[in-house]
């Protein structure tokens, strides 16, 4: 079983659009196929992640479960951390987590907007991982405020020679950013250990953020492995191609070379292909919403996409 992170690791996501009680029959689609990882969202205003992730783990034997990704703004660093902590020693291994901005129209709309996402993502990134790390943490930045707080249960520390090679989560401590522009890829770069980007990249976006997370990483002087976890947009079956265009449309790309596929298991096996090539370690294919089969789906991606991978 491949670890989070590790290189040419393959997964699906589960959309929110999908009501939650849908979740069961495609976690176990996935666990039966061999599905390595599955992707859930905390989308305003849709479904809860750490929930989802929870239910999903629970309802799984050997599924890997990540949540790309929960928005800081609505989100206490003390919470979240507990979440996290708590279901990774529940699921030892099989649970990531990423932070991200979230979309600020939403964050408006809850009262939670602040004045510097980037600010706030930052001081979230690294409390929330020095909390993992097991230490005592009092910060008084603009935005996260901690007063000596320390995990009862951090989730216990495992050496990184036990884990798969290039595995990022070999310590149930790492933490992923979601990142588009400049600052936030630097960021990341600089202060989490694994990038999200989302099905809006395309493999020159793809090449772009390697770059710019390596600044950042740079600036702080990391050596560690960091790994870039893509969202592809996918789609299969007979109307593959109108569901993809519609999909491109809605996200205001042009329809004609806008970052995605569709076809058959070589044909995504090859964009896969690219999108490991281009720098993602991870490659995550998320389907359009109005996606008719998502049982099939993750059954597709696990049983015709991930041998041509081999």
């Amino acid at each position: 079983m491949t670890s989070f992170g590790a290189a040419g690791a393959l997964g699906a996501v589960f959309r929110p659009q999908l009501p939650p009680e849908r979740l069961r029959s495609v976690v176990s689609a996935a666990d039966e196929a061999g599905l390595e990882q599955l992707w859930l969202w905390e989308d305003c205003f849709l479904e809860s992640g750490i929930a989802t992730a929870a239910t999903a783990l629970a309802w799984s034997e050997r599924l890997r479960v990540g949540v790309g990704l929960l928005p800081v703004p609505l989100r206490n660093v003390a919470l979240t951390t507990m979440e996290t902590a708590t279901l990774r020693r529940l699921f030892p291994g099989r649970f990531a987590v990423g932070l991200g901005h979230g979309v600020q129209d939403w964050m408006g709309q809850v009262g939670a907007r602040v004045d510097s996402p980037v600010t706030l993502l930052r001081e979230h990134l690294e409390a929330m991982r020095a909390l993992l790390r097991g230490e005592r943490v009092t910060v008084e930045g603009r935005y996260v405020k901690l007063d000596g707080v320390a995990l009862d249960w951090p989730p216990p520390a495992r050496p990184a020679e036990t884990a798969d090679p290039g595995a990022v989560a070999a310590s149930d401590t790492a933490v992923f950013a979601g990142a588009r522009g400049p600052r936030s890829l630097r960021l990341s770069g600089a202060a989490a250990d694994g990038t999200v980007l989302d099905a809006n990249t395309s493999l020159a976006g793809i090449r772009r953020a390697r770059q710019l997370i390596d600044e950042g990483r740079a600036a702080a002087g990391r050596t560690d492995r960091h790994q870039v976890l893509h969202y592809l947009n996918t789609a299969t079956g007979p109307d593959a191609t109108d569901r993809l265009r519609a999909e491109l449309v809605r996200e205001g790309h042009d329809p004609a070379d806008g970052p995605g596929v569709a076809g058959d298991a070589a044909t995504v096996a090859e964009a896969v292909a690219q999108a490991l090539e281009a720098g993602a370690d991870t490659v995550v294919l998320q389907p359009t919403a109005d996606e008719p089969d998502p049982e099939a789906f993750v059954r597709f991606a696990a049983e015709e996409v991930r041998p041509l991978l081999r």
